[in-house]
């Protein structure tokens, strides 16, 4: 997310040739027609002299260009995350900053600047020069546009009245989101919708459902993903389907070029809210783009869906940067995502009951904690009935009840403890700006240890230098089988692995995928 140097004349070359790898590296804005518009826009590519390339759209609004409403700046992959174990201090702060500026605006959080410094523990004024040394605008300039375009999403994409659209976004009134929208964009919300239908061409939204596209850059192995996914799946909450559209569900995307399906239930908190339903997610990789659809209820919520289907979809990484640190260990893998999570507490219950046993065995504990505590729920497939259960629910689970499932005392132990700390709040597990102050966090409690707290950071932290060293694979691959010490097989495993850094979560998905060389 930080400021770089931009090459124009490599932006144009990418712009003329619309090259997807380049989707959210850059916006490009167009003096003759004041809109900006992402790499991939299909339009005419407009003259040389007229363009203008920016790395945020932030930067590009705050020049006082409009976003565009074919290509939807909004539905771009964002930035590639900041590689944290090489940052310096000021880096760091500011990176941890724009997270959090990011999460307010995505869940509708009408959090201050000031309250921001203070969860990074600096001034409101040294957040602001900070931030505007490494972006390049203000605090208030990027929470602003990344409230305006989640905003730009629901009234594209919902149907929600105008008023639900900007608490929704975070604005606290409808007074300052008319303001605030009039004046970045020149006209009112109503106005936009009304062009946006008549400017774009949206998937038809089915009644009760809420259909989006999300791009990602390619290559892109959706193949190696759903199939982790499917060898892990939950009956009654999530399945693949063999076709997109197979299961003759109304509405379903069309079965074209074989495309699989993501299905299952989700369960999320929303400004206080509980939000149950459903959701259909099919990567296309002809147009370089998750297909989503979703129940109408997560309408008022969809700018954090977003955010966790681009999460558990690991769309925005920047597969050439990983690539290249990776090609001269695995022989394969290029494209290759990490599994995320459209619910943290959910990787954390499945990494604590598949400690120490196999994967057929951990799911087999995670479908009696669903079945026995998760909640019943109405969907248009038969096969999805269950929602994950809450935190709050298995944070008052006993120990007995845990038990009754075959769910051993250390686990339960573990189970109810981190439970209780993200039911309290005092633990997040969906991506937060201080991975590593988690994964600490998370060893602190009874019953998880450095792997469970990394393949927890892998997968629901979205932390790309996460590193189980004490995973017999990573022992196996790399050559240390024959070492007696568990301990200083881990500590060679952890000196061999710099060579992966910054990406070694990558790096431990192509192993346990078999591809090292």
């Amino acid at each position: 997310m930080l400021s770089q140097p931009i090459d124009s004349d490599a932006c144009y070359l990418a712009l003329k040739s619309r090259d997807a790898r380049f989707d959210g590296q850059f916006f490009t804005a167009v003096t003759s027609t004041g809109i900006y518009c992402r790499p991939v826009c299909r339009v005419k590519a407009p003259k040389r002299e007229n363009c203008r390339f920016y790395v945020h759209a932030a930067q590009a609004e705050s020049a006082g260009f409009r976003p565009c409403l074919r290509c939807r700046p909004e539905l771009a992959p964002l930035s590639n995350e900041p590689v944290w174990s090489t940052l310096d201090a000021s880096k760091m702060l500011a990176s941890q900053a724009v997270k959090l500026l990011g999460d307010a605006a995505l869940a509708g959080d009408d959090s201050s600047i000031a309250q921001i410094a203070s969860q990074v523990g600096v001034s409101e004024r040294h957040l602001r020069r900070i931030v505007e040394a490494h972006l390049g605008v203000s605090p208030l300039q990027y929470l602003q546009t990344r409230r305006l375009l989640s905003a730009k999403a629901l009234l594209s994409d919902t149907k929600l009245p105008i008023t639900d659209v900007a608490l929704s976004s975070g604005f606290g009134s409808l007074r300052r989101f008319n303001a605030a929208f009039s004046e970045h964009y020149g006209m009112p919300p109503t106005r936009l919708r009304k062009q946006g239908a008549e400017t774009s061409t949206p998937l038809q939204q089915e009644h009760g459902s809420i259909q989006i596209q999300l791009g990602f850059r390619p290559p892109y192995d959706a193949q190696a993903l759903l199939a982790f996914w499917q060898e892990r799946q939950l009956n009654t909450m999530e399945f693949i389907a063999p076709r997109a559209g197979s299961m003759q569900a109304k509405g379903h995307f069309s079965s074209e070029n074989g495309l699989k399906s993501l299905i299952r239930s989700l369960g999320i908190e929303h400004q206080g809210q509980w939000l149950s339903g459903w959701l259909e997610a099919t990567p296309d990789l002809e147009k370089n783009q998750l297909r989503v659809r979703m129940s109408e209820a997560f309408a008022p919520a969809l700018p954090l869906i977003t955010k966790r289907l681009r999460a558990a979809f690991d769309l925005d990484a920047d597969p050439a940067a990983i690539d290249t640190a990776l090609d001269s260990s695995f022989k394969a893998g290029v494209g290759m995502r990490v599994p995320g999570s459209l619910e943290g507490f959910e990787i954390a219950v499945r990494a604590i009951l598949g400690q120490q046993v196999t994967v057929a065995a951990g799911r087999t504990f995670t479908q009696r904690v669903l079945q026995t505590f998760g909640e019943e729920i109405q969907t248009p497939w038969p096969q999805i009935s269950r929602c994950f259960p809450k935190p709050q629910t298995l944070a008052q689970a006993s120990p007995e009840s845990l038990g009754a499932l075959g769910i051993v005392k250390q686990r339960q132990a573990a189970l109810i403890a981190v439970s209780r700390a993200v039911a309290s709040g005092e633990l997040n597990l969906n991506s937060p700006p201080q991975p590593l102050k988690v994964i600490e966090q998370l060893t602190e409690l009874p019953g998880i240890g450095e792997w469970t707290a990394n393949y927890i950071a892998m997968r629901a932290l979205r932390w790309p230098d996460a590193f189980p060293a004490g995973d017999i694979a990573l022992h196996n691959a790399l050559g240390l089988r024959d070492e007696q010490s568990p301990g200083k097989r881990a500590k060679l495993a952890e000196v061999a692995s710099q060579a992966w850094r910054p990406w070694r979560s990558y790096a431990v998905f192509r192993v346990w995928a078999g591809l090292h060389r």
